[in-house]
């Protein structure tokens, strides 16, 4: 299979099969091609050249529905929910069941209770009357994956599935997999976390810049074999050796405080209400389970969600918050979780993303200095090794993981006081959670107060000084570093 976009050669002659009641890895660098050749197996894309074979026989896919038709069944890594109709309408969305013959009522009884029953299989407790856009993000990536379990599919693919849940949650799907490939249903399982490749799959495919780069049977299945054909050299994850910072401690305790939240109200679900303080020169890690509140907290910091009642404090000096415009002028800068949808404006190119937030620094009289502003963008996506043909490419075409760095990008020309990472490394491969690993430490070494929201417990452990804990919209416990392991973080999780 070979697939070319402008300026960008995304699969050079990829071979790939899985077989009925087998779990396949599909594993590589951010780039190297796996959303392509899915894409392509589930005719959203089509190939260049290259076949399709289905129990030997050729096939010809012109849209999803063909693919549908045909038992491919695909979990995005981009969410792809329509926010404005229920749970239900978006598991049957395009085969809704009718009744009443030539009247053709549609059947909401049946699409209510086969939603429900798909939900519960999953363990996610949610009404499928339930508008959507009510939902958190992992609840509705609990919603892609029951539409996509209901269509019984022969063919099941499923690109970071559990970007957006928590261990539980994760566990949850992974029981729902066994079961489906008992039944002769063939997965293919695309991650970035390693481990859950190593527990999973039967065999692993490995990508490099659009190329196969070799196969691992079961046997075989590790993190040092596989991060080595993903890099191309041997060597380990950058992730199992993070940068010993216990030596920072000190001077990190004896820092100003640059961020302070004093008793922080919200009423929106969950609700929040929290107090905290964050150093310069920091990087405080936010850990707890999925509906914990800490993406609201970070909204309502940053003025997006409503905050009720509270102060926030930059340098010890209170600020007025009520929208995000206020918080960028005070700077402080939100990363968040859904970086498609909320942190890039996907159809503007990575140029016109980078400068976007300090376009006014590039102008003069109102014109727009666009040398300046391209020799700036470029600087960041070069800084940032942004993989692009050109800055001047649609933000749309670049895989997940550059888009992340995109949306850290565009920040570092305003040199926030205060960032606030949600979820910074969902999604992207080892060699990029290490460049954004090493761009937070770099922010919080130049003065900034850092937060980081993650929901990956050896990130949390690894990257953090400190860890607040938060549990139903409230700060249960902050550990320092020296004791701060994933068993005193889950024992303050689940109080």
């Amino acid at each position: 299979m070979s697939k070319q976009f402008p300026g960008v050669v995304a699969l050079d002659r990829v071979d790939f099969e899985v077989a009925a009641g087998e779990v396949v890895g599909l594993v590589g660098e951010n780039g190297a091609g796996k959303s392509t050749l899915m894409k392509i197996l589930t005719g959203i894309h089509r190939a260049n050249s290259g076949t399709i074979a289905i129990d030997g026989v050729p096939v010809v896919m012109h849209g999803p529905g063909d693919a549908a038709r045909l038992g491919i069944s695909i979990i995005h890594q981009e969410l792809e929910v329509i926010d404005t109709i229920d749970v239900a309408g978006n598991v049957f969305l395009g085969r809704e069941p009718h009744w009443a013959g030539p009247l053709r009522l549609l059947d909401r009884r049946r699409m209510e209770a086969d939603t429900e029953r798909q939900l519960a299989r999953i363990g996610a407790e949610i009404s499928p009357r339930t508008i959507v856009r009510r939902l958190s993000t992992a609840q509705q990536q609990f919603v892609a994956i029951a539409r996509a379990l209901s269509m019984n599919a022969r063919l099941l693919i499923l690109d970071e599935p559990t970007a957006s849940l928590g261990a539980s949650e994760a566990e949850r799907l992974f029981l729902v997999l066994q079961d489906l490939r008992s039944k002769g249903t063939a997965i293919v399982y695309i991650s970035h976390r390693l481990r859950e490749i190593e527990t999973l799959a039967d065999r692993v495919v490995v990508l490099r810049d659009g190329r196969n780069a070799g196969v691992l049977q079961r046997g075989e299945i590790t993190r040092d074999r596989l991060v080595q054909l993903m890099i191309g050299r041997p060597g380990s994850d950058p992730l199992n050796t993070p940068t010993d910072r216990r030596s920072r401690l000190p001077a990190v305790a004896l820092a100003k405080a640059g961020l302070q939240v004093d008793r922080v109200r919200t009423t929106r679900y969950p609700a929040v209400e929290v107090s905290l303080t964050v150093n310069r020169g920091e990087v405080l890690g936010v850990a707890g389970l999925i509906g914990a509140g800490r993406s609201e907290l970070a909204e309502a910091i940053c003025g997006v969600g409503t905050r009720m009642s509270g102060r926030v404090l930059l340098d010890e000096e209170p600020v007025k918050i009520e929208s995000p415009r206020d918080a960028i002028r005070a700077g402080i800068c939100l990363v968040p979780e859904d970086r498609r949808g909320r942190g890039i404006i996907a159809p503007m190119s990575v140029r016109d993303n980078i400068t976007l937030p300090a376009l006014r620094s590039y102008a003069r009289l109102g014109l727009v200095n666009r040398s300046a502003e391209k020799k700036a963008a470029a600087e960041v996506a070069t800084t940032l090794t942004v993989k692009a043909s050109s800055i001047e490419v649609p933000a749309a075409t670049l895989s997940g993981g550059n888009q992340q760095k995109v949306v850290l990008g565009k920040w570092l020309a305003l040199r926030p006081r205060v960032i606030i990472f949600d979820e910074p490394t969902q999604g992207v491969d080892v060699g990029a959670k290490a460049e954004i690993h090493r761009l937070i430490r770099r922010l919080a070494d130049d003065g900034a107060a850092v937060v980081m929201i993650s929901s990956d417990m050896e990130e949390i452990v690894a990257e953090s000084d400190r860890v607040a804990v938060m549990h139903e919209g409230r700060i249960t416990g902050i550990l320092d570093r020296a004791v701060c392991t994933p068993e005193s973080i889950m024992q303050l999780a689940i109080a």
